[in-house]
C-alpha cells in the first residue's frame, strides 16, 4: 500500500519502527507536550487528548514548504480506572508492577492524524493479563532498566513478555501504535 509522505511527532523507536513495518514514509519531529492527567478526563479522553496535542505541536512546527500530515500518539496503562504513566524512579516502577501483578489491566493507545484541513483520531483498546509476579521477578526486571521510559513500567515487546499470560487486542497498539488504526487514518489522506 501507497501511504503519503508524514510526519511522526514521536522521539519513541517503537513508534518508528512500527510505522516502518508498515512501509510508511516518514520524518520524525520532537515535540514536548504536557502530559499531565486531570482528574476531571477518563483515561480515553486524556489519551485523545495528549496524541491531538502532540500531533498539532508537531504541525505548528513546520514550515510551509514541509507542509505534510503528523502523526502524534499516545499510550496509557489503565488498572482500576487509574493511570499509569511511565514510572518517576524504582520505586514507582516496583509499585506500578505490584499493582499490575497476577491480574489483567488495559493498554489504551490515541493515534491523531493532524493535516492543515482537519484532525482525527482513533483509539485501540486492548487487555494484557500479567502473570503473578515475585518480589524477585519484579527486583530483577527494575535492574534491566527495560521499563523506566514505558507506561506502565513495562516493554510488553521486551523481557517483560515473560510475564504476559494473555493479550487480547493490538500487540502494536500495546507497543505505543495501533497498526490497524493508524492505517485506517492514512487511508483517509488517499480520499
Amino acid at each position: 500500500m501507497n501511504f503519503p509522505k508524514v510526519y511522526l511527532a514521536s522521539g519513541s523507536p517503537r513508534r518508528r519502527e512500527l510505522l516502518t513495518q508498515i512501509g510508511v514514509d516518514f520524518s520524525v519531529l520532537s515535540v514536548e507536550v504536557d502530559e499531565t492527567y486531570f482528574d476531571t478526563e477518563t483515561p480515553r479522553e486524556y489519551v485523545q487528548r495528549v496524541a491531538i496535542a502532540k500531533a498539532k505541536a508537531g504541525r505548528q512546527s513546520l514550515t510551509r514548504q514541509q507542509s505534510a500530515p503528523v502523526i502524534g500518539a499516545d499510550t496509557s496503562v489503565i488498572v482500576d480506572n487509574q493511570v499509569l504513566g511511565k514510572p518517576k524512579d524504582n520505586s514507582d516502577s516496583r509499585a506500578m508492577l505490584q499493582l499490575l501483578s497476577g491480574r489483567s489491566h488495559q493498554v489504551l493507545t490515541s493515534v491523531a492524524l493532524v493535516t492543515e484541513l482537519e484532525t482525527s483520531y482513533l483509539i485501540s483498546n486492548s487487555t494484557v493479563h500479567f502473570s503473578e509476579l515475585s518480589d524477585d521477578d519484579i527486583a530483577w526486571y527494575i535492574a534491566t532498566q527495560e521499563g523506566n521510559d514505558k507506561a506502565g513500567s513495562y516493554a510488553v515487546q521486551g523481557l517483560a513478555a515473560m510475564f504476559i499470560e494473555q493479550i487480547q487486542g493490538s500487540y502494536s497498539g500495546i507497543m505505543g501504535l495501533p497498526l490497524r488504526e493508524t492505517g485506517l487514518l492514512l487511508k483517509q489522506l488517499k480520499g
